[in-house]
């Protein structure tokens, strides 16, 4: 790691670099400081003060959708192999140097010395977990390898440290940035509620116990026939649709825990297209008929319906936190905080039983998994002089916790 002196430069640059599942990104993230702030602050005083700026003056992301799609999810090895080609891709585009691989076909990166300029920043940022182990490792011997070639500090990130640095970099937020911050973390994998009491501290309160909440969106959504991924689809028609037309549960919404589940309404949506496409079978006796009735509901009621499910749980869930440890603010972060249904019930809950309690959440583009929000993560930790590891000892860590 650099010495407190380096650290104390008006300009650093941290290189990030995210491949946990099926986005690759790479961002190059910069923090301005005035000579005020360079003489009587140092580590995360410094990032309480409001004396600096934070701009992302390179955010690239390759997403792996067309490829995953003709799945119907992400296949991991799949994913591992397409990262190899985009990281190199992304890295050339971000440091604005051709690399020396070979071919864009090789399995495994092939950095040469002096590829890059290692004077266009001062430390490297990766993911290191929570992910797919194959994914992971791409991101992390890129990571490794411009450490050995351009001489910097490699900070392994959590990824979801990430999620919640995201809505850090929102200039607003940053003046609103007062502890603690209650986090309500919803994606794809994650369903959590994090209490953070300062950059590096953080307290679960709750998490889901079987599907997470953009899983339960994109699980249900394949169900109806949705394209792949079917979250932002199902959100999409749920807008025409009334969400009362049907009655489907609210798993865990009364239960004393600020646990969450997910897969009971899954199972409850299954059931319920089921039992329509036996109907439909009996009257038309057409054996091969396995399309969603629209005689007992249109998909667009289905849809809304499975939204309103899902953001009432998330919803209830959070304000019960907000009452419990009283926070400051509420950040919602993740790919599910695009949700527009989402972030207006939780203004609305907030404004009812937590007045003047504000609302956090990133910047379009910064939802989901991408490079910017780990080199924010690993911006907190090397100001925080948080000890890292020796970067040859550093390997995947796909189920790491906060």
């Amino acid at each position: 790691m650099p010495s407190a002196a380096n650290k104390q430069n008006k300009t650093l640059r941290i290189l990030g670099i995210e491949t946990s599942c099926d986005e690759t990104s790479v961002a190059l993230l910069v923090l301005e400081r005035g000579t005020r702030n360079m003489k009587r602050q140092s580590g995360h005083q410094t990032l309480h003060d409001t004396g600096y700026t934070i701009r992302v003056i390179k955010h690239l992301i390759a997403t792996q959708i067309p490829i995953h799609a003709r799945y119907g999810g992400v296949v991991p090895e799949v994913a591992a192999r397409t990262h190899v080609a985009e990281v190199v891709s992304l890295l050339d585009k971000t440091l604005g140097q051709k690399s020396k691989v070979k071919s864009r076909k090789l399995e495994t990166l092939n950095f040469k010395l002096g590829t890059w300029n290692s004077g266009s920043f001062e430390a490297i940022a990766v993911t290191q977990g929570p992910g797919l182990a194959t994914a992971l490792r791409v991101g992390i011997n890129a990571a490794k390898t411009l450490a050995w070639t351009c001489d910097k500090p490699l900070i392994p990130v959590n990824h979801l440290e990430g999620h919640l640095a995201s809505a850090w970099l929102v200039p607003a937020n940053r003046e609103r940035w007062e502890f603690p911050i209650l986090f309500l973390l919803v994606s794809g994998g994650h369903t959590e509620l994090v209490l953070m009491q300062d950059f590096g501290k953080y307290k679960v309160l709750g998490r889901t116990r079987d599907d997470a909440a953009g899983e339960c969106f994109d699980k249900t959504a394949k169900l109806l026939g949705l394209p792949y991924p079917g979250g932002p689809h199902l959100s999409k028609l749920a807008v025409k649709g009334n969400p009362k037309a049907f009655d489907l549960p609210r798993p865990m919404l009364h239960d004393p825990s600020l646990d969450f589940s997910f897969s009971g309404l899954k199972t409850a949506v299954r059931q319920l297209i089921e039992q329509s496409t036996q109907n439909a079978k009996r009257k038309t006796n057409n054996q091969k008929l396995g399309t969603w009735n629209l005689k007992l509901g249109t998909v667009e009621d289905m849809c809304a319906s499975i939204q309103a499910a899902i953001v009432d749980v998330l919803v209830a869930k959070t304000i019960k936190a907000a009452l419990k440890v009283k926070p400051k603010a509420v950040a919602v972060v993740g790919g599910v905080s695009a949700n527009p249904l989402l972030k207006s019930e939780l203004r609305r809950a907030l404004r009812k039983s937590c007045p003047g309690v504000t609302l956090l959440a990133p910047a379009k583009g910064l939802y989901t998994d991408n490079g910017a929000m780990i080199a924010a993560a690993g911006l907190w930790k090397f100001l925080g002089n948080r000890k890292q590891p020796r970067w040859q000892a550093m390997d995947a860590e796909p189920d790491l916790d906060l």
